[in-house]
């Protein structure tokens, strides 16, 4: 069998083709190589991550394994509700504001969604699949430069509150980590093994979740080991839709980021525009603007998410009209079995939190303004917070695709972009991932203004705008892998984030 990985670095990419040569397909190579990355790419991600899995077996219907971070405090007293956030404005993207420490930690998911991936449709042991990981943290990567990128102008304000933290990323001299330095997570290595030996439940009621539950406690964080011994990834049906030829099939509830990616394909669906011209780059900003509204008004402060998402996918498919008035990293991964696998992986922009001991970061769900609009800590423990990350695999004539992107709300406009290139457009697949983008963004919460890469025919363009300079990684970084039968793989890494591709003999 022969698999095909797009991945955020090449490293994360050759794990996945590495688990080919040991007999695995393509859900193993996508899950050695999420691993990877979640070693590998510090400060943009990290091992206490959520994670989104959309799986298409052939033949079969696709399903998603919800790994979403969950809402603690099972056991937590009331007093500890609304507390431990540090609240701090992030230079990242123009200034976005957040909260940090442990009040912030939500309970991780990825580490079960993995495990649950790679038993279902894995052909592999799990101890195999994290053993590229543990190779990594234990002798060493180098520094990516998306991480510098991002932690240049967030390091301290994240991880300086907590040296434990901080320390490992720096020099002896106290200060960042610069691109290609060798970076060594020994502790980390140590969680690895822990969790190779023992399976992904020992980060919930082991050795390991011991030493969440115990910092988090001597910190007055709302996660406990209640918190870590109650959750459970999920399977569920993917939310699928249709673009011209294409099925596809995207995350499902409580994804936002899915359902938003499905409703602007469904708008684009008829749409006879065949090249970028100024006529469709208007009906692309349309369709952005009507989606993105409604997931304001509605999908981010739903009490019935199911229900609304069921709404917004009937009001773009049949009445279209009526909608017109940071950090994650990702893997896609195909098969010649005709096997798909795309993962998206997020830990937020970090608490700053790393329990003694795990060498493992713990995420700031909890404290993302955009994911927690009925405010700090509102939900009631137990409740799975939404989530931006859309995973998106596909069955067209003759060729399967798998697709995704990290770039907080971006994601859904990256994929979005690339799939109306690749699909609607009829692009080959890189230069459908490395086409300049535009995304709608709202910096008064009213009122849209356009962010656009050069190279976009924008000379009519009126209303408030954001012009970037060069392809920027603000607009993600896509990764895409398709499959074309009988035996011919086509990858595509974004120049954005350095992405990294690789196919197995």
């Amino acid at each position: 069998m022969r698999i095909g990985v797009a991945a955020s670095s090449q490293l994360a990419a050759d794990a996945g083709v590495e688990m080919a040569a040991l007999g695995g397909n393509a859900v193993d190579a996508a899950v050695a190589s999420s691993l990877v990355q979640l070693v590998t790419e510090p400060g943009v991600v990290s091992l206490g991550a959520a994670a989104y899995i959309v799986i298409w077996p052939p033949g079969d219907t696709p399903v998603m394994i919800d790994g979403a971070a969950e809402m603690p405090g099972r056991k937590a007293k009331p007093s500890q509700f609304g507390t431990g956030g540090i609240d701090r404005v992030l230079p990242y993207g123009g200034g976005t504001p957040t909260k940090l420490g442990y009040g912030s930690v939500a309970t991780p998911g990825a580490i079960a969604a993995y495990e649950m991936a790679a038993t279902r449709f894995g052909r592999l042991p799990w101890k195999t699949l994290v053993q590229p990981a543990i190779r990594a943290a234990r002798e060493g990567f180098p520094m990516p430069r998306a991480s510098v990128q991002y932690l240049s102008s967030t390091h301290e304000a994240i991880f300086g509150w907590n040296p434990p933290a901080f320390a490992p990323l720096c020099d002896s001299e106290g200060k960042l980590l610069q691109a290609d330095a060798v970076v060594r997570l020994p502790e980390l290595a140590d969680s690895l093994t822990v969790l190779a030996e023992n399976g992904a439940r020992d980060f919930y009621e082991g050795e390991i979740a011991e030493q969440i539950a115990s910092d988090m406690a001597a910190h007055d964080g709302l996660l406990g080991a209640a918190d870590l011994a109650a959750y459970r990834a999920r399977s569920v049906p993917a939310l699928k839709v249709q673009l011209d030829e294409w099925q596809l099939a995207t995350a499902a509830a409580p994804s936002l980021g899915g359902a938003a990616l499905a409703a602007m394909l469904l708008m684009m669906e008829g749409d006879r525009h065949r090249r970028w011209s100024h006529a469709l780059t208007e009906e692309v900003i349309r369709v952005q603007t009507a989606v993105m509204r409604y997931r304001q008004q509605k999908l981010d402060e739903s009490v019935a998410l199911d229900k609304d998402i069921e709404a917004l996918l009937e009001i773009a498919q049949g009445n279209p009209g009526a909608l017109m008035s940071p950090s994650t990293v990702h893997v896609s991964s195909a098969d010649s079995d005709r096997l798909t696998c795309a993962i998206t992986a997020s830990a937020g922009y970090g608490s700053g939190v790393m329990p003694p001991g795990t060498g493992i970061w713990l995420n700031n769900s909890l404290g993302e303004a955009e994911l927690t609009r009925h405010g700090f800590h509102a939900l009631p423990p137990g409740t799975r917070l939404p989530s931006n990350m859309a995973p998106t695999v596909g069955i067209g004539p003759d060729k399967i695709l798998a697709i995704g992107s990290p770039g907080a709300d971006r994601i859904t406009t990256a994929v979005f972009q690339t799939l109306v290139n690749y699909v609607h457009l009829g692009m080959p697949i890189q230069e459908a991932v490395n086409h300049p983008r535009l995304h709608v963004e709202w910096p008064d919460g009213h009122t849209p203004q356009v962010a656009w890469e050069p190279g976009l025919p924008l000379e009519r363009l009126k209303g408030p705008q954001r012009p970037f300079d060069h392809l920027d990684m603000f607009f993600g970084g896509v990764g895409a892998v398709t499959f074309i039968a009988p035996d011919r793989f086509e990858l595509a890494g974004d120049v954005r984030r350095n992405g990294g591709t690789a196919v197995s003999p």
